[in-house]
């Protein structure tokens, strides 16, 4: 293993010695220089993990040294050298991106520890770096999994709403992947490399997500001890991400509203509201329109989130998705648990007469099922749950019983949609329910049948179909 390169940068010479002489013994490879000049050409020849630096030197002070350091690589850490006069000097470096300042004499167990720290730091931001880079690069929406026309669609606006800061509103049933949109248009926007916070809307207590959002003074509430940052405030430079939006109450809603229209917050118990840089991208499985109309959300919020709205289908509306989706969670799963297993045939004619009604989050939780529990490389029907075969059994059945001559497919999708309404006394939400698809799927193919919205009124009998 390579040992770490330090740069050690001061004008007292026995001081370098010191500091050469305990790093080298510790296992660290070391350049001294008593010029800061030529310590920073040093440094921009051959970049060095760790500089430490004096505060006082005659042709360019520490804080300059630190200021050229970070230009070149930001990463870096910078170590101060100061005497006990300039200790408030070595305050302000770490103000501007030192790491830690050491005071003359130096003690050698405390230059080591210091030492340690800062390498570790650097190591540590190294790996995020890496990490947010591998994130950035999955979730480029050409490296993203769909070929369906729709699917393609919502990529190709989604790409084009990542170049803007304008608010989104992602819209579409739970498991459709709500949450794995948002982080792509944020890792492809220009605010990729700021933070991306994510709050879930329905998990946090009424009571406490006003404070978990915009943040609290101390003193505003029992048990405020300390002032304390909220999410919006955290994500400074980046992107909220606000999931089940449709669960706000209305006091916070006011509060979120007055963010969107004058980029700032009101923390609880603040005096004055504060300036934040941040896009909003926000989600819901619910229909906000109908939630505006029963008084449960602001109208004017609803027009101030969905600038750009973005709907996501359900899985059983991009059919020719699954195999993919399947084979790709398969892979996923197997390099995990150590297997190498393909799709029977048949598996993939059941999966795509299965409705889906937790979409792509079912059919990730089914595939993790199958790879752990299949004995053999091939994935048989033999080798999936009683409820997916049981689906696969009754269409065969209804299939079976279709007049040999043929019939159109419109007949038959107006009369399941009466079958429908007929078994839920024309509810219209409990009938799209029964046939696993939304409630506004369900009310344009009515109008596209031309039957009229009968959740109030009683069914008319069902005709049965007649060959065509």
């Amino acid at each position: 293993m390579t040992a770490e390169r330090i740069l050690i940068v001061d004008d007292d010479a026995s001081f370098r010695r010191i500091v050469e002489y305990t790093l080298q013994e510790a296992g660290f490879e070391t350049t001294s220089c008593g010029d800061p000049k030529a310590a920073l050409d040093a440094f921009t020849e051959n970049p060095f993990e760790l500089v430490i630096s004096d505060m006082r030197m005659a042709e360019l002070s520490g804080l300059e040294l630190l200021t050229r350091v970070l230009a070149i690589d930001s990463d870096v850490p910078v170590i101060i050298a100061t005497a006990h006069a300039d200790v408030d000097n070595a305050v302000e470096a770490m103000r501007e991106g030192a790491f830690d300042y050491l005071q003359k004499p130096v003690n050698r167990a405390e230059l080591k520890l210091v030492v340690d720290r800062a390498l570790e730091l650097r190591k540590l931001r190294h790996e995020n770096r890496q990490l947010k880079q591998a994130v950035t690069e999955r979730l480029h929406f050409e490296n993203m999994s769909g070929a369906s026309s729709a699917i393609q669609k919502v990529f190709a606006t989604a790409a084009q709403a990542a170049k803007f800061d304008s608010t989104v509103l992602i819209l579409g049933e739970s498991g459709t992947g709500k949450e794995l949109l948002a982080k792509a248009i944020h890792y492809n926007s220009p605010r990729k490399n700021q933070p991306l916070v994510v709050v879930n809307c329905a998990a946090i207590p009424g009571s406490l997500l006003e404070s978990e959002l915009f943040g609290h003074t101390r003193g505003a509430f029992t048990g405020a001890t300390s002032d304390r940052k909220g999410k919006i405030e955290v994500a400074k430079g980046g992107t909220v991400f606000l999931d089940e939006i449709g669960d706000l109450e209305p006091s916070i809603q006011v509060k979120l509203l007055r963010l969107l229209q004058e980029k700032e917050i009101d923390k609880v118990g603040a005096a004055h509201p504060i300036k934040v840089d941040v896009r909003i991208i926000a989600a819901t499985h619910r229909e906000l329109e109908k939630l505006i109309r029963q008084d449960q959300f602001r109208e004017d919020l609803y027009y101030r989130l969905s600038v750009i709205p973005i709907t996501l289908p359900p899985l059983r509306e991009r059919r020719e998705d699954i195999p993919l989706l399947a084979n790709q969670f398969l892979g996923k799963y197997g390099e995990r648990f150590g297997k190498t297993l393909r799709l029977d045939r048949q598996v993939l004619k059941v999966f795509d007469a299965y409705p889906w009604p937790g979409n792509i989050r079912e059919l990730e939780n089914l595939m993790e099922r199958l790879t752990a529990l299949t004995a053999g490389r091939v994935v048989t029907l033999d080798d999936l749950p009683a409820f997916l075969t049981k689906q696969s059994s009754d269409i065969d059945d209804f299939v079976l019983n279709l007049p040999v001559e043929g019939i159109a497919l419109d007949r038959v999708e107006e009369y399941l949609i009466r079958e429908a309404l007929r078994r839920n006394d024309g509810n219209q939400t409990r009938a799209a329910r029964f046939l696993h698809i939304t409630r506004n799927t369900l009310i344009y193919r009515m109008q596209k049948y031309g039957l009229a919205h009968r959740d109030e009124q009683e069914p008319s009998p069902i005709p049965t179909p007649e060959k065509q």
